[in-house]
Order: structure tokens, then sequence, then C-alpha cells
């Protein structure tokens, strides 16, 4: 290996492994994979500071009561902090009456990772070819990528993902559709195919990669709540702060990454809590 070298890949599997990490940049600059194709990368170390190579986060998103259009935002629990909207949803699944569970199904809440990609070949986007983007993936993915750091394919691959050197791997991404949904589990790493790019070239590329904390803007918690009630509720700014506000303060327990302000024993609910209200839906 030339620039990439060992001590940067043990920061970043020490930093994936914790799962500890803690915004502006375009969207544009997130790769758009589509079903029925295949796509080439090679993923990117963050130089400045290795064990920011990947960014974990939670995002909300539904389609809005009042708008009819999609509307999201970051979950504050992406930085260990109470969020609003999770407490909202895990309340009302909870305790709600049969038609409000139902509609909070419409919340979504999901896991998401970032990583910066050097493009090798994107059929839907030639012209993002030979450039630095972003690759934005969910669970399907990050076991793919967590195998080939620390787990059964990591002797094989390992740091060698990172390298744009001959001795790199690439991770083609094959999007499959799935009964209307796209899948990633036929993806994987592949050494077939060496790059082409001198040193100069690699640290150009190196060197060009986007900061990740800073692509999402985090929404205060009042702006959170407002969200909720215009898009939710649909409530006027007049009359919304009786819905949110008295809600949120009593008999809550936050989702994963927070915990609940309503008693000190209460404990940090899961996922699986809220698979466990849905199931008889």
């Amino acid at each position: 290996m030339s620039t990439f070298n060992s001590s940067m890949f043990q920061s970043i599997k020490d930093a994936l492994v914790s799962d500890t990490q803690k915004s502006n940049t375009s969207y544009n600059e997130i790769m758009s994979c589509r079903p029925g194709n295949t796509y080439t990368v090679r993923l990117l170390p963050y130089g400045p500071e290795p064990s920011k190579t990947f960014f974990h986060y939670y995002n909300h998103g539904w389609t809005s009561f009042a708008t009819g259009q999609y509307v999201q935002a970051l979950s504050p629990q992406t930085f260990g902090e109470r969020d609003p909207i999770a407490e909202e949803r895990y309340k009302v699944l909870r305790t709600g009456n049969q038609e409000e569970k139902e509609k909070m199904q419409a919340v979504k809440r999901l896991e998401k990772w970032l990583v910066n990609v050097y493009v090798i070949d994107d059929p839907t986007n030639p012209d993002n070819n030979g450039k630095v983007k972003m690759l934005r993936y969910g669970k399907q993915l990050h076991k793919i990528v967590t195998e080939a750091i620390e787990g059964e394919d990591a002797e094989e691959f390992g740091p060698r993902i990172f390298d744009l050197g001959s001795d790199g791997a690439s991770l083609k991404i094959k999007v499959e559709d799935q009964g209307g949904y796209p899948t990633y589990v036929s993806s994987r790493f592949t050494t077939v195919g060496a790059l082409d790019l001198n040193e100069d070239e690699q640290k150009d590329i190196y060197d060009n990669v986007f900061k990740l904390d800073e692509v999402f803007t985090l929404k205060s918690n009042d702006d959170l709540k407002a969200m909720l009630n215009e898009h939710y509720y649909c409530k006027t700014e007049e009359d919304a702060t009786e819905v949110v506000n008295t809600q949120s303060v009593t008999n809550v327990v936050a989702e994963p990454a927070t915990a609940s302000v309503s008693t000190a024993t209460e404990e940090t609910t899961t996922e699986d809590d809220i698979d466990e209200l849905l199931k008889d839906l």
C-alpha cells in the first residue's frame, strides 16, 4: 500500500466496532443506486480523522398528512440526544388506540451509514465515474462492509477495501428488486480490475473526501416538534403546542439511543419493542 496505511485502517476498525460516532454538503454528492444495476466503487478513508470514515445515523421520514409530500429529519439519537419524534412514536405505539397505532406506522425510523467512495462505474450516472462521491447504505451493505473489515472476509480483504493501489479491492453494489423494494444482498468485494492511478492521483482523491458528519442539518427539538405537529397532527402554529408539548413530558420512553424523562426506573427501549407492539396490527 502507498498513501493509505495500517494505522489509518486500525482507527477505522476501532470506530466501527465501538460505534460511538457522534450540515451542509449537497445531496447531489450522494450516489443514487437503482434496482437492475451494478455499481462499482472503492471505499475511501477520511484522512483528517480516520475514525470518522463512516457516519452512522438515524433518520425519520414519512409522507406528510398535511401536504402529501415526503418529509424527513435527522434524529438527535444519532448523537445520543433526546428525540421528540422517537418519543412520540413510541408513546403512540405503546398507549394509543388501534387507529392511532396504524397511523403512526407511517413514521419510519431508518438506520443508515455514509461513506466516501471513489466511483469506478456508475451505470445510471456515468458523469460520476472517476469522482469522489458519498455512498448512503443500510444494514445489508453494512453487514458486507463489516465482514470485510473484521469478519470472515477480513483476512482476504481488510485494509485492501480502502486502498486505491493495485492491491486494493472494490465494492460491487448489485441492486435487485425484491417485491418492489431494493435488495443489496448479492453485493460483494472483489480484487478484479486494478485501478490505474499513480501516487499523486491517489493522494488527490484521498484529499478530496467529504466531512460526513456535516452533510445533514440537525434540527432543534422545537423544530422537530413543530415538524411533527404540522406534518403528522396537521396542527397550525397556534394550536400545535398542546399536542406534542403536553404528550412528550409524561410517561415517555425513548428508542435505542436515549432514556426517558418519566421516571428513573424506566429503561431505554429498542426496535424489538416496536416490533412487538406492531405484530398484532
